[in-house]
């Protein structure tokens, strides 16, 4: 329970916890987690999908000759993985968006962990924009969340 408050307490503190914390059902822990993982140095990933590379969320393609693989990505941060898919498995259950992307990804015969990191790579796609532009997720301004609610 005090290691719980003492993260609260810093979670409070960091000045980006205003970009985590409104994203569906991130919580304390997990948005400290999240926070932890990305760092302060936006310039760190060059965009969304180095980014999702580095999370773990982005498969590997692997190419000889005439062969053409695509395969998991083993060599990445795995606490960052771990944090954003945590959020993504949570997530769904209070964004229709989410829903709807992780359903679509099991509709096409994705078993979970992967349909998990399709969502989660979704979500950095979103994260890494309000992370960058230092803009609080709004489920309004998030096109395809607000295409789904209208």
């Amino acid at each position: 329970m005090r290691l719980t408050a003492a993260i609260g307490a810093a979670l409070a503190q960091h000045p980006d916890r205003l970009v985590v914390q409104p994203l569906p059902r991130s919580g304390q822990l997990n948005a400290a987690q999240l926070l932890a993982e990305l760092g302060d140095d936006r310039a760190r990933f060059s965009d969304a999908d180095h980014l999702a590379a580095e999370a773990g969320v982005a498969p590997v393609t692997k190419e000889s000759g005439k062969y053409r693989g695509v395969a998991f990505r083993w060599a990445c941060n795995k606490r960052l993985r771990q944090a954003l898919t945590i959020f993504a498995d949570n997530s769904r259950h209070a964004s229709t968006w989410a829903a709807t992307v992780y359903a679509r990804a099991r509709a096409r015969g994705c078993r979970h962990p992967h349909a998990i990191r399709i969502l989660g790579r979704a979500w950095l796609r979103v994260i890494w924009r309000c992370w960058q532009d230092r803009v609080p997720y709004d489920p309004r301004r998030h096109r395809a969340a607000a295409t789904l609610a209208a």
